[in-house]
């Protein structure tokens, strides 16, 4: 047993050194492609202009000379995968913000395309912390197909060399997707450490499929119809107002405080905390009622809460 164990050590020693060979690993193209569509669709909904996401490669290096590349021209995020018990990173060069950034505060494209060497500004550091949680999400679903893992966010690095994630000579996969969108486009990518994807080389060199073949329509209709009885608590938001702790822990009994809404002010009618539609109160036959006037703009609810962050 011991040396069955020594050997299989010696193994993936040599493994570590070589590097993957990532033409037999064809299952790692299939998840990143999987990936690009799921940053497709958890960013299409806020954005007005449409974005294409594509990959463009996937390679093998170490996670020195991949950082090195991207030096002062890139935004990092490092992910916690606790399952794999190891760190994933996830960048975004600087044309892959400034495309974000006009797509998501509403850009037609119009204006020709930032062209400057500075810093990032906190407006872009905040969208960029938004994308990376929606990033992580399309990792998690992604790499569903081989194992199970989240993908917790821990931290934003503009300075690659404090991107950690390992040693910056260990070997690792580097998968880079082009965004595109108002004529413009930018670079994502993916680094991994090799010694996480090592334990899972069998299953990586099978193409396996998270869809199944044949889909029964008597099952798929009940499902439907048992998810349409879920109950759902609506809740009419008539003002929100922000206090100070200072100011909480003041208030007593009795004591009155003031509202700017007035009986023409819209209300917000949520569901489950996420805002549904903008309504009107009224009154009807002596009780109150809500009239529905128009869908709450999810972009623009998106946009704000980035900025007031």
């Amino acid at each position: 047993m011991a040396t069955t164990q020594n050997a299989n050590d010696i193994r993936d020693r040599l493994l570590d050194a070589a590097g993957l060979s990532l033409d037999r690993l064809p299952m790692l193209h299939v998840i990143f492609d999987r990936m690009t569509t799921f940053c497709a669709d958890h960013l299409r909904h806020l954005a007005a202009s449409p974005m294409y996401y594509s990959l463009s490669e996937i390679e093998s290096g170490r996670i020195g000379d991949i950082l090195e590349m991207y030096e002062a021209n890139a935004i990092a995020g490092v992910f916690h995968a606790p399952e794999w018990d190891s760190h994933v990173l996830v960048g975004f060069d600087r044309d892959f913000i400034f495309t974000m950034v006009e797509v998501l505060l509403g850009s037609d494209g119009s204006e020709p395309p930032v062209d400057e060497e500075r810093g990032f500004s906190n407006i872009e550091l905040r969208l960029a912390q938004a994308i990376f949680e929606q990033v992580g999400k399309a990792l998690q679903a992604s790499f569903a197909l081989v194992a199970d893992t989240p993908f917790k966010f821990e931290r934003l690095e503009t300075r690659m060399d404090f991107a950690v994630i390992g040693r910056r000579n260990n070997q690792s996969v580097v998968a880079k997707f082009l965004l595109q969108s108002l004529n413009r486009g930018g670079e994502m990518f993916v680094i991994i450490p090799q010694s996480v994807l090592n334990p899972m080389r069998q299953t990586l060199a099978r193409v396996l499929s998270g869809d199944s073949s044949t889909r029964d329509p008597r099952w798929a209709k009940q499902i439907a119809t048992e998810v349409q009885k879920t109950e759902v608590t609506l809740k009419a938001v008539l003002e929100e107002r922000h206090l100070s702790l200072g100011e909480i822990a003041d208030l007593k009994v009795g004591q009155v405080l003031e509202l700017q809404a007035t009986p023409r002010s819209r209300v917000k009618l949520e569901g489950n905390d996420q805002g549904l539609f903008w309504c009107h109160v009224g009154k009807a036959e002596g009780s109150y009622v809500l009239r529905v006037d128009e869908f709450i703009n999810q972009e623009q609810e998106f946009i704000d809460d980035v900025l007031s962050r």
